[in-house]
């Protein structure tokens, strides 16, 4: 069975840090790129960040550019997503998932983790 398994959510305070993770198993995905989203009450689901399979090549929505930082680590079958400055309006579910391509359009993405809530107060 595949699955993306994501952890490190929780709450802080605006101007903290969070560092979320995605283990992969049932299948490799070293040759996937890998992508991070979210989603707020009430809003569709936003694209954030990929990584293409090598780690090499980074793209990320501007509302997190220059806070947000992915990374991979093809021997674990892990990725993450390093969250700093957090805000308020980051609050929402967090998914991962894996990609058919390089991509930031989630219908191309076929593997979805449950997603772990982060929640920044003010």
């Amino acid at each position: 069975q595949v699955q993306l398994v994501e952890s490190g959510g929780g709450s802080v305070q605006a101007g903290g840090s969070l560092r979320l993770s995605c283990a992969a198993s049932g299948r490799s995905f070293s040759r996937n790129s890998m992508g991070w989203f979210r989603q707020a009450p009430g809003k569709e689901r936003e694209f954030l960040a990929v990584i293409n399979w090598s780690g090499d090549s980074t793209y990320y929505a501007d509302s997190v550019k220059g806070r947000f930082a992915i990374s991979r680590d093809n021997a674990k079958n892990t990725q993450y997503l390093q969250m700093n400055s957090l805000q308020p309006e980051d609050t929402a579910v967090y998914y991962c998932a894996a990609s058919l391509g390089w991509t930031t359009e989630p219908s191309r993405y076929a593997y979805w983790g449950q997603g772990t809530q982060v929640t920044v107060s003010s």
